[in-house]
């Protein structure tokens, strides 16, 4: 991958290329109707000037070692031979991106599409292709939407985003010989031919729970939704604190489609327990009447149950409507943030949150904030509207598989590029594939603050400082 990509995207020209692509697109979106966007709460997993651009290509990192290429520049990777040879470098680059344009998440597929419509006129040159597909959202739909881009000539495969979509996209993909970049988190769907780019929940844990421990935390609770997230996630945070001096103190589950998660933040808390033990201490106090008990009870009075939760920490990595109804909980039911640091996931950039008591001064790990907003401005400069989280993810992709169309012997869609051992740095931070197809990155660890989100631990700019 060499050269410049310098492009601009002002005036009649954004005009055209975007309608361009969005004609391709206009069979399958004409079926979403016009809504607003979705709600977040949706899980992934399982089911500038003419002579700079202002967003750029996911870059290739330089090797351990050595000094970074120029901020515009890309180099390629030392391209070698995968199951099949590169196409003619006369040959079109044609990319799928498989999403849900019809649906119960139409509107958020319609997002994802527009971020990725940006990145093709932002990297892509003239020749490049973006064939969007629609998937509805199920497996059926992504076995039909694969089966459609592979009949009109796909050379790479972009989505789906569920889980339980990519065995069928797989499944199709693998027979001819073409890889799949999903934009899923889930990291059991990874394997050969296909590259799992979402923000996993094994490596937000192995990093949040990781500089929670270089700040001398020691003893870890963990509140879980009792589904395949939250078992992924309780698996990550049981290996990250397997052999180190720190301690697995408490861990809870609570059924995510009910509605009240009470008695489970009660149990968490011990909160029956440690008020028998608060109240046994109060009779003590009051039998001894020194001037001493009285100010000891003066002050238990004052705190209500004060007994340790035995925890430190408490993982939290829910998000949305779910994490704004029990993260109350916690307080009320004397465990308190003030003594106790609550750890979360990416999906807590939120507005919302900073609007939560109980979660002022948590933490949690997030791509690095700078390259986002750079994103998010220029996405809301053409759409007038703030995109989705994961945008970041689509633009990624549909960027990265633009650069690798521009390699010097023509497009190389393989596995071996793909997977340049040296990375990627781009909108969502850092990232590389592993030789089983998932995702490693490099994240930042934000604190919540009433006025924002406070970068306290910067995310890495190359590999040497990321362990996953």
């Amino acid at each position: 991958m060499t050269g410049r990509h310098r492009v601009s995207i002002r005036g009649h020209r954004l005009r055209r290329r975007l309608l361009s692509i969005a004609a391709a697109a206009a069979g399958v979106a004409a079926l979403a109707g016009c809504k607003d966007m979705a709600s977040r709460d949706y899980y992934i997993f399982g089911s500038p000037s003419a002579s700079r651009p202002a967003t750029q290509a996911p870059q290739p990192l330089p090797p351990t070692g050595t000094s970074p290429p120029a901020p515009a520049e890309t180099t390629a990777p030392g391209a070698v031979e995968s199951q099949a040879a590169p196409p003619a470098p006369q040959q079109r680059p044609v990319v799928a991106l498989l999403l849900p344009l019809s649906g119960n998440n139409a509107a958020l597929g319609r997002a994802l599409l527009d971020a990725a419509t940006l990145a093709a006129f932002d990297i892509g040159d003239e020749s490049f292709v973006l064939l969007p597909r629609d998937t509805g959202g199920t497996a059926d739909g992504a076995t039909a939407a694969a089966q459609s881009a592979l009949a009109a000539g796909a050379q790479l495969i972009v989505g789906p985003l569920f889980g339980a979509e990519v065995p069928a996209v797989a499944a199709v993909a693998r027979p001819a010989g073409v890889n799949v970049i999903t934009l899923s988190n889930d990291r059991a769907v990874a394997g050969p031919n296909v590259f799992v780019l979402g923000l996993s929940p094994q490596g937000q844990i192995a990093r949040i729970v990781g500089f929670a421990r270089s700040r001398g935390l020691r003893y870890f609770g963990a509140l879980l939704p009792n589904n395949a997230y939250g078992a992924a996630v309780e698996d990550s945070f049981r290996r990250t604190l397997a052999g180190s001096d720190a301690q697995v103190a408490v861990v809870e589950r609570y059924d995510p489609g009910a509605g009240d998660a009470t008695p489970v933040v009660r149990r968490l808390a011990a909160y029956e327990a440690r008020g028998a033990a608060a109240a046994a201490q109060r009779k003590a106090l009051e039998d001894r009447d020194d001037e001493d008990a009285r100010q000891q009870l003066q002050q238990l009075q004052a705190g209500g149950v004060t007994a340790d939760t035995g925890f430190d920490a408490l993982v939290l990595p829910d998000f949305g409507d779910r994490l704004l109804s029990l993260a109350p909980l916690l307080p009320y039911y004397d465990v308190d943030p003030g003594q106790v640091r609550f750890l979360g996931s990416s999906f807590w950039e939120d507005p919302r949150v900073t609007r939560e008591p109980a979660l002022i001064g948590a933490w949690f790990p997030a791509p690095a904030p700078s390259a986002r907003a750079e994103f998010v401005r220029r996405y809301r400069s053409v759409y007038n509207q703030v995109p989705p989280p994961i945008a970041t993810l689509v633009y990624d992709a549909t960027a990265l598989a633009a650069v690798l169309a521009r390699s010097p012997n023509g497009p190389n869609f393989s596995a071996d590029a793909i997977g340049n051992p040296n990375g990627f740095a781009g909108t969502a931070g850092i990232f590389r594939f592993r030789p089983d197809g998932t995702a490693e990155r490099g994240f930042a660890v934000l604190e919540v603050q009433r006025d924002g989100f406070r970068v306290i631990s910067p995310a890495p700019e190359d590999f040497r400082d990321v362990t996953q």
